[in-house]
């Protein structure tokens, strides 16, 4: 018998596995719900927690989980209680909502879900049955506000910025990292539609760091800057960077900011992406310090710029055979991830497997990666939304027709472990194997290597 979606639970939830089924069972029932009606009364609900902690919120279209997790890193080796709110998961529930580096614990997240499960109930009566994401980003305000008490919350969007559910908050600093072609049927067909959705996050006098590099891009969040008095700290004019080495496993780069230049930055993830998110990162921690009297030692800022990790970004999962994964999914990811291959690694052949969401630029992510590849194994992720795998073979094989390039093997495998299992067997020991595309198949991947089980879903 089908659980009926809509039937209530009855009583408190015994467990967070119970709790978590709760949440995440309003992935398909809801989907994607923009607007703020429903956080905002939620928040009067539970008596405004929101307005008890220091954000630093961060949007953009690639790049926000690593600049998060650099700023989480920094505050945090520099002695501040830091909480941290990110999305997608990689592989659990508990991994969005972080304090310290450490997940929610199941106590906690279960004492969250309980307290709020009768007023989402009550809202949802009114307004609207709540998605899995904004009762997510609910636990997390409660949870920061009424049981971990952190300095700063490092606060990440989920899609766009305007209408975002996380967009209830005032931050005390905004940053927009970059802006692409991605989730154009919410936020627009342009780039100028899209950055002035992400730039909904900029408050007034509220100041803004950015690394945007299109003009129609930045005129959307200059114009909305200037409407709410908010100073623009711009990379390539505010701020710069200037790198010195890069190899496979460190890169270090001169940062020179407004206030003051910090020489030899040595980070340890890969792709000239990543030093621009550290970058960005640094100039964030600097208003911080000007504006807001964050103390943060150049000992400590060094070593947690070096320390900074974050999943499913051209992560190392196997030194034998050599794979990495990155979860590039548009257009701008693919071109990021193309530049780091073909500059950083070194490699006889470069095996590719990719699962990628329906709906999404396809024919632009191939642009960027056909060129490069000997092997292009294709597959689908375990989701509801997977675009299919034969279907991504007819556009790739008709792009590398037109690059001259059919010698490139192209294999269909929609089911990703036996995807996986043919990558690893093709992939020589100097060759290169990257699995890439959506976050899902990047969580799966993981679990399987480090559990051998599937991992949790949620956006």
């Amino acid at each position: 018998m089908t659980k009926d979606a809509n039937a209530p639970i009855q009583g408190s939830f015994r467990t967070a596995r119970e709790a978590i089924d709760w949440i995440v069972r309003f992935i398909p029932m809801t989907g994607i719900k923009l607007g703020l009606e429903r956080m905002e009364k939620l928040m009067e609900l539970l008596d405004y927690p929101h307005r008890r902690l220091k954000f630093i919120h961060v949007a953009g279209t690639n790049g926000k989980g690593s600049v998060c997790a650099y700023l989480t890193e920094t505050i945090r080796q520099a002695g501040y209680d830091v909480g941290t709110f990110t999305s997608p998961y990689i592989e659990t529930f508990h991994e969005r909502i972080r304090l310290n580096g450490e997940n929610i614990s199941d106590d906690d997240l279960l004492q969250v879900v309980n307290k709020i499960k009768p007023l989402i109930d009550e809202v949802a009566a009114e307004y609207g049955q709540p998605s899995m994401f904004e009762i997510s980003t609910v636990i997390a305000i409660e949870y920061f506000a009424r049981t971990a008490y952190p300095d700063f919350v490092v606060w990440e969007t989920g899609l766009g910025g305007r209408l975002d559910s996380t967009n209830i908050v005032s931050p005390l600093v905004s940053v927009i990292t970059n802006i692409g072609h991605d989730h154009m049927d919410y936020l627009g067909d342009s780039l100028a539609s899209i950055a002035a959705e992400k730039a909904g996050i900029i408050k007034a006098g509220v100041p803004v760091i950015s690394a945007v590099e299109q003009p129609e891009a930045l005129q959307a969040i200059e114009d909305k800057a200037a409407e709410k008095k908010s100073k623009v700290y711009l990379l390539g004019r505010e701020f710069h960077l200037e790198t010195v080495a890069s190899v496979e496993g460190e890169q270090t780069f001169h940062f020179e900011g407004l206030f003051r230049r910090i020489p030899n930055v040595s980070i340890s993830m890969n792709g000239p992406h990543q030093v621009k998110n550290a970058a960005v990162a640094l100039m964030t921690l600097e208003v911080l310090r000007q504006y807001y009297a964050l103390i943060v030692d150049d000992e400590d800022l060094y070593r947690a710029m070096k320390t900074t990790s974050w999943p499913g970004r051209l992560e190392k999962v196997s030194d034998n055979p050599r794979i990495v994964i990155d979860g590039a999914h548009n257009p701008e990811g693919a071109e990021a991830l193309a530049v780091s291959l073909t500059t950083t690694y070194k490699y006889r052949k470069l095996h590719f497997m990719m699962g990628m969401l329906a709906g999404k630029n396809h024919s632009g992510y191939f642009r960027h990666i056909l060129p490069i590849v000997d092997t292009l194994i294709l597959t689908e992720p375990n989701w509801h939304k997977k675009a299919s795998a034969a279907d991504l073979a007819a556009i790739a094989r008709t792009m590398l027709a037109e690059l001259g390039r059919d010698q490139v093997e192209v294999i269909i495998e929609p089911d990703w472990k036996t995807a996986f299992e043919r990558t690893k067997e093709l992939t020589a020991q100097d060759d290169l194997a990257v699995v890439s595309g959506t976050l899902y198949l990047m969580g799966d991947i993981r679990s399987w290597i480090k559990h051998q089980s599937d991992s949790e879903k949620g956006w």
